[in-house]
């Protein structure tokens, strides 16, 4: 592939990077990306193959090559353990010479390979995962939190539930780490939205029966079921709600839902859950564009994860031309300091604390008189934006945000 030319003198001037900085160039003659995703498990259909078909997407339009040297792509399946990610990115760094990583999809499974990536000095951009501390107490130089996270998601939708009247919360959560924190989030938000939590059950990831869960919230009789779970636990705890008559009496209102969820439940169960979302395919005429590119190879519209692996695997190359070198500290320099505004975000940058700050869009799922085609499943209620949809540097306890 034609090699892709700017001018990269104003680019580097741009971003204050020095000149020794091009010197370095590209280490071992190609800048290789790895995406670490789940492709056969729970949350398969949020990133997984649909992941990878976004990064080599990216990798095609960016031209296939960075300062003339080749783009390569490798992947894997964690299977949504955390020994497979950090092992296969450890072997990919050791190996491979795998200068950046991509996807994660799973708390546990981020925070074991974040501990390699920071222990060999190299990129991570989390696109899929979503807990809020990533970009807290556990953040580091090298790591980016791109796409969203259980505060952003948590504060928008419960938000928009309290201020319709509902006031008395139980939340139904997975139990591992993901779970914990956008537990923490849903709490923080309803207590300041003056509402209050009045308990909680925990489930396994991937639970096969949320009868006695979803039961055991509806004897609370609180006003809210808050689900603190995503994709095949969510879906199962609406249909749940749904077969049980819960939803005639309290309202259920997922803290995460991502766009395939709803393709898998239906409009008939899903319509007019609130949900907040980095991305929407049909937003504005670059995502509509892009978004049908992106049918045309994996006949389904993207999930906000895919859309933001894209967006970041863009950002990254650039980030690496406009540097000059694939060395991390360089990129992570050019990263922060260069803003992000394409199809998925209008106006993003990242922080001080690696958190990529952009809109955030606040939905309604359709009726299904309302919808109007396939995949045409939002109504947007609300744009939220950046500096109000995620958490302010000043309360993430993150080492690097000077006091």
């Amino acid at each position: 592939m034609k090699f892709r030319t700017t001018c990269l003198t104003t680019l580097l001037a741009s971003v204050g990077l020095a000149s020794g900085a091009w010197a370095q160039g590209i280490s071992d003659n190609a800048v290789r990306i790895g995406v670490i995703s789940d492709t056969s498990s729970a949350y398969a259909d949020i990133g997984g193959k649909g992941t990878v078909a976004a990064a080599t997407m990216a990798i095609k339009d960016f031209g296939g090559t960075v300062l003339g040297k080749p783009i390569e792509l490798l992947s894997v399946d964690h299977q949504n353990k955390a020994d497979i990610g950090a092992t296969r990115a450890r072997e990919w760094f050791d190996r491979e010479n795998v200068d950046m990583v991509i996807g994660l999809g799973n708390t546990a499974v981020h925070n074991a390979v974040a501990t390699v990536a920071k222990e060999k000095n190299k990129v991570l951009i989390n696109t899929e995962a979503g807990s809020s501390s990533i970009t807290g107490e556990n953040c580091a130089a090298n790591i980016v939190h791109y796409t969203y996270d259980t505060y952003a998601t948590a504060n928008s939708t419960v938000k928009a539930v309290t201020e319709g009247g509902a006031k008395s919360w139980y939340i139904v959560a997975v139990d591992y780490a993901f779970g914990q924190a956008l537990s923490n989030d849903i709490t923080a938000a309803v207590d300041k939205n003056g509402g209050k939590v009045i308990g909680t059950v925990k489930h396994p990831l991937n639970a096969p029966d949320f009868s006695s869960y979803m039961l055991t919230a509806q004897a609370s009789k609180s006003d809210v079921i808050a689900l603190a779970n995503g994709v095949n636990d969510t879906i199962n705890s609406i249909k749940s709600a749904r077969q049980f008559g819960i939803t005639d009496k309290q309202k259920v209102a997922a803290a995460l839902m991502f766009i395939s969820d709803v393709h898998a439940l239906g409009l008939k169960t899903a319509q007019g859950m609130y949900a907040t979302t980095a991305f929407y395919w049909d937003r504005t005429l670059e995502s509509r564009a892009w978004s049908q590119k992106y049918f045309k190879v994996m006949n389904r519209m993207p999930t906000m994860a895919q859309a933001g692996t894209y967006s970041a695997v863009m950002h990254y190359l650039k980030a690496v031309e406009a540097a000059g070198t694939d060395e991390t500290a360089a990129v992570m320099t050019a990263m922060k300091k260069m803003p992000i505004k394409d199809f998925f975000s209008d106006d993003g940058k990242i922080r001080e604390d690696g958190r990529m700050v952009h809109d955030m869009y606040l939905v309604q799922v359709k009726k299904p008189e309302e919808s109007k085609a396939p995949w045409d499943y939002y109504k947007i209620i609300a744009t939220i934006p950046g500096d109000q949809a995620f958490r302010p540097l000043s309360e993430g306890k993150c080492p690097l945000v000077k006091s």
